[in-house]
């Protein structure tokens, strides 16, 4: 790999985002990356751009501007309705060479972290993935890209000192969603496929959506979240019956699904996902970092423990020192009489 000169530092410039479109929906996370973009833009003195590579989302382009972009590069085509990562990637290496961006940022989706590392690999340059933090460096310049490392147990602030662009990916619920700004306009830039763009590439014959029920915990306004202390699955049963009667979604910690007493899918933290709910109840869970970066962010943080010198119990808004196979099914007993908490 090459490493730039100056020279070669200076002629990228901009911050830009991938925005994520499947079925001409574009995803929520592509509206925080442009809110922190937003951020990074102002302090270096340059424009938020953001790359729309799909079919069918010319409604949405309002939006975009809205929350931030102030051009957008629009590639819409119908060979991108489902996504294709080898097509895209030929696509978004042709755009950043011709537009050459100082920073790209891309959501740690599925299809982000099949697309970008690819794309990073490509043009030769250095990708940071999950960070929980960006900034810009006021001395250098450089993009300060904050994450948990070795295994969690400390944050590292990485810089990409030599190559361009510099290439990051958020998880979703990470950064806050900004206030959109209605009437907000911009550019509009279109690109097409090009034929060089589909050469060796693969077909997608069909798609099959997932059919089976999901848990969705990025979008729940109140969640009960368990760990090792609940014991087995009877525990999160408690804690499902507990939900309910909340409105809420079940949570878990890593240990807790590790030993099989519910399904990934319910997992938070660094390696599962990230909420930002109204209310998170933390019912037996220590709260070692690798959890607490998936909602630390929750704006009311209830810990339910027998042990009140834990991590989460000290990071919560309200800790209620006990027995939680106690003090559950009371909390259960009152909503059923039409209380509340």
């Amino acid at each position: 790999m090459k490493i730039i000169d100056e020279f070669d530092r200076r002629s990228y410039r901009n911050v830009w985002t991938v925005s994520e479109c499947a079925g001409g929906d574009i995803h929520p996370v592509s509206y925080e990356l442009l809110g922190k973009a937003r951020e990074l833009a102002a302090a270096g003195g340059c424009e938020v751009w953001t790359v729309v590579l799909g079919s069918g989302f010319s409604e949405h382009l309002d939006a975009l501007y809205a929350y931030g972009a102030d051009v957008i590069v629009a590639v819409d085509d119908a060979r991108m309705r489902a996504f294709n990562d080898e097509l895209e990637c030929h696509v978004l290496e042709r755009l950043v060479e011709k537009y050459r961006p100082e920073i790209v940022l891309c959501a740690a989706t599925s299809r982000g972290r099949a697309l970008i590392p690819r794309l990073a690999s490509r043009i030769h340059t250095g990708l940071t993935a999950d960070c929980t933090g960006l900034a810009i460096d006021p001395d250098s310049g450089n993009l300060l890209q904050t994450r948990p490392a070795f295994g969690g147990n400390i944050m590292a602030t990485i810089k990409c000192t030599d190559y361009r662009p510099q290439m990051a990916t958020v998880r979703p619920k990470v950064m806050p969603m900004p206030s959109p700004e209605p009437g907000r306009t911009g550019r509009l830039i279109r690109e097409s496929i090009l034929a060089s763009d589909t050469l060796n590439i693969k077909e997608i014959l069909q798609t099959v959506e997932r059919r089976e029920p999901t848990v969705n915990l990025s979008e729940a306004r109140i969640i009960v979240a368990g760990g090792r202390a609940m014991k087995g699955p009877d525990g999160f049963r408690l804690l499902e019956a507990f939900a309910k009667q909340l409105g809420g979604a079940v949570g878990a910690s890593r240990a807790a699904v590790d030993n099989g007493w519910i399904a990934y899918p319910h997992q938070i933290g660094q390696t599962g996902a990230t909420v930002q709910t109204d209310v998170y109840i933390a019912c037996g869970i220590s709260g070692q970092i690798q959890h607490l970066v998936g909602m630390q962010s929750c704006k009311t943080i209830v810990a339910i423990d027998i042990d009140d010198t834990t991590p989460m119990m000290k990071l919560a808004d309200v800790s209620v020192k006990g027995d939680l196979f106690e003090i559950i099914p009371e909390l259960i007993k009152e909503l059923n009489k039409g209380g509340s908490l």
